[in-house]
């Protein structure tokens, strides 16, 4: 199913996707069966998309390709592979599109991406919005993009955000799958500056379970998070047990998903950071699980 058939068709509310990256470097083949063996204990909850990472520059692009395969293949789930623009020459994105095309792929998630180190900068697409008018035109692929509730962290407002953030809708997003945040609150303005905005796809909150202290702080100044005052206390004072806050993770983000459900929301997408324990226990939390 595409995109568009899965949050305005399927009957299933809310629909859920997780994201995995491929393992570091070449394709290993124990770290790929790992990856494969945490994924199929998430399949109880009937995911309608595994959202794939893709390097920049095409860095993963083989380990990308195998997993995307072996998803569609083995675990019966719509991959949706993302594809970063920054770097990437027009002929490469062609061949990428060959690709996928032979593996009857039928989503993808448009990004810029982090501009790469040490690598050839082609400059043939600058943003988002070029790549997906792009796609649109050279592919049947249904397209989803990425929001930021809290701005991107090189964006100098929220307003120019959004109005950068429509320009990818109008040049063809099906979807809208936001960077993590704790703080349901900006996720909630988020979406009533992008209605005002007359932006009216589907906009998909992006949940990041906390297992690790250190993680925590990498993500959330990678992807411009705030960490709520209470839960930043918490999880200093407890910063040297791991039990506790993997535990105090799953409780957070299991009220923050029940909370967002309340909004009507169409679907919660997981960085799983390829492990799935902590996802399946939020799921469980707030889901009824598949029993056939």
């Amino acid at each position: 199913m595409n995109l568009k058939e899965i949050y305005t068709t399927k009957k299933q509310e809310p629909v859920i996707s997780y994201e995995v990256f491929p393992p570091k470097d070449d394709i290993d083949a124990t770290k790929l069966e790992k990856l494969f063996d945490e994924l199929k204990k998430l399949l109880v909850f009937n995911p309608s998309l595994i959202s794939v990472t893709y390097g920049a520059g095409g860095s993963n692009q083989n380990e990308s390709v195998e997993i995307i395969k072996r998803i569609k293949q083995e675990l019966n789930v719509s991959p949706m592979p993302h594809f970063t623009c920054v770097s990437t020459s027009t002929e490469n994105i062609k061949n990428y599109l060959k690709t996928l095309k032979s593996l009857d792929v039928k989503n993808i998630l448009a990004l810029r991406g982090d501009m790469p180190e040490n690598q050839k900068i082609y400059n043939d697409f600058k943003y988002a919005s070029e790549l997906v008018e792009y796609l649109k035109k050279e592919s049947s692929l249904s397209i989803a993009v990425a929001g930021y509730p809290e701005g991107h962290k090189e964006c100098e407002s929220m307003e120019k955000d959004i109005q950068y953030l429509k320009q990818k809708v109008d040049n063809g997003a099906d979807v809208i799958f936001t960077q993590l945040f704790f703080n349901n609150s900006h996720f909630i303005s988020f979406v009533e500056k992008c209605e005002k905005q007359n932006i009216t796809v589907p906009i998909i909150p992006g949940i990041l379970p906390v297992t690790n202290y250190k993680t925590l702080e990498k993500m959330s100044t990678l992807c411009n998070a705030e960490v709520p005052a209470k839960m930043a206390q918490v999880l200093e004072k407890h910063k040297d047990d791991k039990d506790y806050i993997k535990q105090y993770g799953i409780e957070y983000a299991s009220l923050q998903c029940r909370e967002l459900l309340e909004t009507g929301i169409k679907g919660l997408h997981f960085y799983t950071l390829n492990k799935a324990y902590a996802t399946s226990e939020i799921l469980k939390n707030i889901l009824y699980t598949r029993t056939n």
